[in-house]
């Protein structure tokens, strides 16, 4: 039986990239702290399994020394005014995927002779927030009155999201990483981000997160997406974000959402946030959102909304996350409509390999394949 040398410095590099305990990694694997000390050497199998334990790439391990991950777009995430650390294999997995589907995408647009998005890119950071709010409406057919009659922020949100595809961007909504169930997204690293392109734009949101939490997501990212910039965003609305570019898309994010205009004449003339929950409600955003937008009136001190502020947090972390539901549906949420709809038909008509779209696609079998072109309405 073969062995291999891995040096204990990739091995320990491995183990704390994972976030996996010592333990949790003992059970699978009895003598890794022996390989760590050098006392006995793993066999090629061995090493392959531990790779995949870790989701690390099995070529890493065999490198001279761990490597530097970074993020392959700008990070405009903070913690005060610090950069956030070491990106999750999962966040890194994730970015990855989205990034190749990006790239078919792109690429099956300039071979199908498609045009480019001229929204994309159309405005720049000097731009108004009001009027820019306003472009999106327009660009998106964003109808504030349809959104509000929505009897849930679910049914909200996929209306959102339809507006998005129609307008040409792929918006792709997941909770854990491509279709591996065991590996989940954690809305503490990020909650979303965007993917700039004139042919390609894409949007990731971090189903995680509450529904409508994802509203105001989505809404950020595509502020992004008309600067033409891509970014993984910090969309917190507590505090003021260090970068221009960021302060920015969260005020044309809450302007799009909940016009300040709107909200001041639907504001009680007394305790304005007597109503919150209410109006919450009726625009179909977080209470964050709605919160924020009140002191943006300025009818609340700024100690007054982060007190009611910090409390709405507490509250969303106490309660619990479900999971589940119709895989086809989820498929079409996690990868897209507009991308799994043209990757089916560019599959069957012979433009794309099978093994390619199985895997941007996350499945594994024919019979699953031609079950999602069917619920994406394409003849199979």
């Amino acid at each position: 039986m073969s062995r291999v040398n891995i040096k204990p410095e990739l091995l320990c590099w491995a183990c704390e990239r994972s976030g996996r305990s010592a333990d949790d990694l003992s059970k699978k694997f009895p003598k890794i702290e022996q390989w760590k000390c050098g006392e006995t050497m793993p066999t090629l199998k061995q090493v392959e399994a531990f790779a995949k334990a870790t989701h690390v790439s099995v070529g890493y391990l065999f490198l001279s020394e761990p490597p530097v991950e970074r993020v392959p777009i700008p990070d405009l995430r903070t913690v005060g005014n610090q950069g956030i650390g070491h990106p999750s294999p999962d966040l890194l997995d994730i970015l990855h995927l989205c990034q190749q589907r990006q790239t078919w995408y792109r690429n099956y647009a300039h071979s199908t002779d498609q045009e480019p998005q001229d929204f994309v890119g159309s405005v720049t950071i000097d731009a108004p927030i009001v009027s820019t709010a306003e472009k999106m409406r327009r660009a998106m057919s964003f109808d504030l009155e349809a959104r509000r009659k929505c009897r849930t922020w679910d049914e909200a949100l996929r209306m959102f999201i339809q507006q998005a595809d129609d307008l040409g961007v792929m918006v792709m909504c997941s909770s854990v990483v491509g279709s591996n169930n065991k590996r989940k997204l954690d809305t503490e690293e990020f909650r979303g981000f965007a993917l700039a392109d004139n042919y390609a734009p894409l949007v990731f949101i971090n189903g995680a997160d509450s529904k409508s939490a994802q509203m105001f997501t989505l809404a950020h990212e595509m502020a992004h997406i008309l600067l033409g910039e891509s970014a993984l965003s910090d969309v917190s609305l507590a505090s003021t974000p260090s970068r221009k570019i960021e302060v920015w898309c969260n005020r044309v994010a809450a302007e799009f959402l909940v016009p300040l205009q709107v909200l001041e004449q639907e504001l009680p003339r007394q305790d304005p946030l007597g109503e919150a929950s209410q109006l919450a409600r009726r625009f179909k955003v977080s209470m964050l959102v709605i919160l924020r937008r009140i002191f943006d009136t300025k009818r609340i001190s700024r100690q007054e909304f982060q007190q009611a502020y910090e409390a709405e947090l507490a509250r969303i972390r106490a309660l619990s996350k479900g999971g589940g539901g119709n895989f086809y549906l989820s498929l079409g949420a996690r990868a897209s409509k507009r991308f799994a709809r043209e990757l089916v038909v560019a599959t069957l008509e012979g433009h794309t390999s099978f093994t390619e779209a199985f895997r941007l696609l996350g499945v594994k079998k024919l019979a699953t394949f031609r079950d999602i072109g069917r619920h994406m309405e394409v003849g199979i």
